[in-house]
């Protein structure tokens, strides 16, 4: 069974006007957050990436990381896959797919993505997202995706009882810190073997490894992207005036709640803060669970300066087309990482200054490279090849060439289109 859905996706209206500007724009914006820590991880080989004794403007610039960069990208992806599924499954039933059409293609695609990790984690780089998204995307589908809203309204229980959680464990943290340090600990960083491997197939043979566990450590993301599902049935970011107050509580909220998380740990990185080594351990975990709050705030930040723009200009118009493309601009970054940054090719990690900043110069040039080539292929009305790829997969050769540049459907204001046949 397969969806006929190509020689209707030529005459589809309005490229562009019928997609909810936040959606893109967070994930645009995002991407330099994502480049940013992925950049230091590999600098220094580590998870999360930190200079063991940063110096001078080291220092302030290791510590906005880890109050703004380190654990708090992520989660905003994990909020929009979340909505995404439910844009994707609403947009599929408007074109009159019956729910077993919409689940099967879902299951697809998600399968798809699992692939896509596995090749994006042992050609390129061991901390990989894509195969996490498609076990969430798969469990999602089968579980959550027909539930009612009485049953939707749990996940925020969890996330009250996830606060919760988080304001225990920062009292645990203050009283460690008031009892003075009894040395001065480290944070109980990893070492990632693969980013420090000689060559590049020793690299990969540790990414073989490695990749497991990265996968099962972040499959409890579900319950971010969860929270993604539930917005999207209220059609937060489709309607973001509407929904304006929730957005406002959501933005000072979490991102309060991921700052104030995120101090001890960027203060003892920073060279700044002395704890023992059990206060250490503490605020690391502090830093991870207020993390996933940095996810629906910087979401709702986006929906309400989507609010007030009517006309996109050139800059939010590029960061709008990378979000189109950032699947592609992802991997983009993975490709460069390994060209410039590993022990085995240019290892550029501190050439041109201190390793930290050394990595952040290449990581924003990174992404303002993904920006321009992102632009120059939307003027074209071109996908990014990532998703041409997907899509192909995913609904076959005819569908992909007419419409992945339009996003497969996904991230639409309204789901009015023509049917589709299945057959």
């Amino acid at each position: 069974m397969s969806f006929d859905i190509a020689r209707h996706a030529q005459h589809a209206p309005g490229r562009h006007a019928e997609r909810a500007l936040a959606p893109d724009l967070a994930r645009g914006v995002m991407l330099l957050i994502i480049a940013v820590a992925n950049a230091a991880g590999v600098v220094f080989a580590s998870e999360p990436g930190v200079a063991p004794a940063p110096e001078a403007a080291d220092r302030g610039f290791t510590f906005l990381l880890f109050d703004l960069v380190h654990a708090r990208g992520y989660p905003v992806f994990a909020v929009m896959f979340g909505y995404g599924i439910v844009q994707l499954a609403n947009h599929q039933g408007a074109l009159g797919a019956s729910p077993h059409q919409v689940r099967s293609l879902l299951l697809r695609r998600n399968l798809w993505l699992v692939a896509f990790g596995f090749a994006h984690a042992v050609l390129l780089y061991y901390g990989d997202f894509l195969a996490a998204y498609g076990i969430v995307g798969t469990m999602m589908t089968l579980v959550l995706l027909r539930r009612g809203d009485r049953f939707h309204r749990i996940v925020l229980v969890i996330w009250a009882l996830s606060a919760v959680e988080v304001v225990v464990v920062g009292a645990i943290v203050v009283n460690g810190i008031i009892a003075g340090p009894d040395g001065s600990a480290p944070l109980p960083v990893s070492h990632v073997d693969s980013l420090a491997a000689p060559g590049y197939f020793d690299s990969m043979l540790d990414r073989l490894g490695e990749w497991p566990t990265h996968v099962l450590i972040t499959l409890p993301f579900i319950l971010i992207a969860w929270l993604g599902m539930w917005a999207a049935r209220r059609r937060v970011l489709e309607e973001p005036a509407r929904h304006r107050t929730l957005l406002v509580r959501t933005a000072v909220l979490g991102l309060g709640i991921a700052v104030v998380g995120g101090l001890p740990a960027a203060l003892i990185s920073a060279g700044w803060l002395h704890v023992d080594e059990s206060t250490a351990r503490m605020a690391l975990l502090l830093h991870g669970g207020s993390g996933m709050f940095a996810g629906p705030g910087y979401v709702a930040v986006f929906g309400l300066l989507a609010m007030r723009i009517t006309r996109p200009g050139v800059v939010v118009g590029s960061l709008a087309a990378l979000g189109r493309r950032s699947l592609s601009g992802y991997l983009f970054q993975s490709v460069a990482w390994l060209v410039l940054l590993l022990p085995f090719t240019l290892d550029l990690g501190d050439r041109f200054a201190g390793p930290t900043v050394t990595g952040l110069i290449i990581a924003v040039a990174i992404w303002l490279t993904t920006v321009l080539i992102a632009r120059l292929l939307d003027e074209r009305d071109r996908p990014g090849p990532a998703e041409t790829v997907l899509r192909r997969l995913t609904y076959g050769p005819r569908a992909a060439r007419s419409g992945a540049a339009r996003g497969a459907g996904e991230n639409r204001v309204t789901g009015r289109k023509r049917g589709v046949r299945a057959s």
